[in-house]
This record gives C-alpha cells, sequence and structure tokens, in this order.
C-alpha cells in the first residue's frame, strides 16, 4: 500500500520535468549550432572547405 503511495507521490512531483528537459535540450541544440555555423563560416575554416571540394570536383578517375 505505501508503495503504491509513494509512487504516486514521486510521478506527480515530477510532472514538469519532460518538459524543462526537453527545453534544455533545445537551447544546448541551438547553442552547437550556432558555433558549429560561427567555425564553418570563419576565414580560414570556409577557404578550406572550398579547397576541399575544388579539389574533389577537380580529380580525374
Amino acid at each position: 500500500m505505501w508503495v503504491r503511495a509513494r509512487l504516486g507521490a514521486s510521478a506527480r512531483g515530477d510532472a514538469g520535468m519532460a518538459t524543462a528537459e526537453y527545453a534544455m535540450g533545445l537551447v544546448a541544440a541551438v547553442a552547437f549550432a550556432v558555433v558549429l555555423y560561427k567555425v564553418v563560416t570563419s576565414g580560414a575554416v570556409s577557404a578550406e572547405l572550398q579547397s576541399i571540394v575544388k579539389r574533389a570536383l577537380d580529380a580525374k578517375v
């Protein structure tokens, strides 16, 4: 009997946790995307990526 009461109390106490965890995961994903975008669009990385693509397109089989 006390097990059922204990489980019911803990389930009610964590009702908002899924939403909070989802929101924090979304914020972390957006922050990671912004950092990745800044790195990829920086001058040195952009030039290197263009060089790699150009070499791949000019490759002879």
